[in-house]
């Protein structure tokens, strides 16, 4: 089979022949039919992970279908559509998986990173980190979801806004404009916020009840005018552009973190104590989170907007994402 590897830190993604793997127990082995390019394989092509080690093929957002069962596999059987995410698996019995938090397994295993992830035309995966995918998926629609779906997904049903409530997406880029879908299909007032005028027509027709320019208007005065935000998802990987809607909360509003970056958030504390405001942090979430978000979005007709290259143009893709060139988000697809 091919597989495109990273062999060496910061250098180019090699085409390899591999010997198709055989699943042990407790796994499956499955047909990547696509796999999703996530600004996080920065940390494989830089070896930036610490403790990852190399040759190791990347790809966290993968698709496909099983076509052969390890021994002690339940549930699962050759020929089921499934996906794979971030969260590859874990060990169940430290304290976090006791109390059934498995994203926070202390031995967590994460797809392309742990192990070989969804570059390659087949990969074995832990059957605890299988999600399944609704046949009225793509594959190529699907595998964005496992990771920029569940995280804004996930976040949006987790956190405090109830339907009617005002809720912003900071940013309408990969993270954001499935975003705005969510928030407006789980019944939110939706207000979409970016720079300049130019994502406007697209935030709306995307589900954006209102959109604010960010660099015409104080965004925090106009949220504040509509209410007040009970959410803010942060989508933009910007502190700056965070610091200056903190102001846009309402009592008892919540700045939501789904854009990882390392620059620090200042906040003022009389910022957050005065209208019990707060800012929370939330990562992807597990298996059966991921089959959440494949099964709302296949309901409620939420999509990624998707470009394609094919495997052996993975450099290419590559950079095509890293520098924010994509609308919105970049599937491999193997054939």
């Amino acid at each position: 089979m091919k597989a495109a590897q990273v062999t060496t830190a910061g250098g180019d993604f090699e085409i390899v022949d591999r010997e198709i793997p055989t699943p042990s127990s407790g796994q499956v082995r499955v047909r990547v039919e696509a796999c999703g390019i996530c600004h996080s394989d920065a940390f494989v092509k830089f070896a930036a992970f610490p403790g990852i080690e190399l040759p190791r093929v990347p790809g966290h957002e993968v698709a496909g279908v099983i076509d052969e069962v390890g021994p002690d596999v339940v549930n699962w059987k050759v020929g089921d559509r499934v996906g794979i995410g971030w969260h590859g698996g874990h060990c169940s019995h430290c304290d976090p998986c006791r109390s059934g938090d498995f994203i926070n397994c202390v031995s967590e295993e994460i797809c392309g990173i742990t192990y070989d992830g969804g570059y390659q035309e087949y990969m074995v995966a832990p059957q605890e980190a299988l999600a399944r995918i609704p046949d009225a998926l793509r594959s190529t629609e699907a595998a964005p979801l496992l990771c920029a779906g569940i995280t804004t997904y996930n976040s949006l049903r987790n956190s405090p806004a109830r339907p009617g409530d005002l809720v912003a997406v900071l940013g309408v880029g990969g993270l954001g404009h499935l975003g705005v879908q969510y928030a407006n299909k789980l019944g939110f007032r939706t207000v979409a916020l970016s720079r300049g005028t130019d994502k406007e027509a697209l935030a709306r027709e995307l589900g954006a009840h209102e959109y604010i320019d960010t660099a015409a208007s104080d965004p925090s005065e106009a949220l504040q005018a509509m209410g007040g935000a009970k959410v803010l998802l942060a989508t933009a990987p910007s502190s700056t552009a965070v610091e200056s809607v903190l102001g846009g909360l309402a009592v008892g509003g919540q700045v939501l973190l789904v854009a990882a970056f390392e620059e620090p958030i200042r906040v003022p504390p009389v910022a957050l104590i005065g209208g019990r405001r707060a800012i929370q942090g939330w990562p992807t979430g597990t298996a059966k989170d991921s089959e959440d978000t494949l099964s709302f979005s296949a309901l409620s007709g939420t999509r990624p907007m998707v470009e394609t290259y094919r495997l052996d143009q993975v450099n290419e893709a590559f950079e095509h994402m890293i520098t924010n060139r994509a609308r919105f988000r970049v599937v491999l697809t193997m054939s």
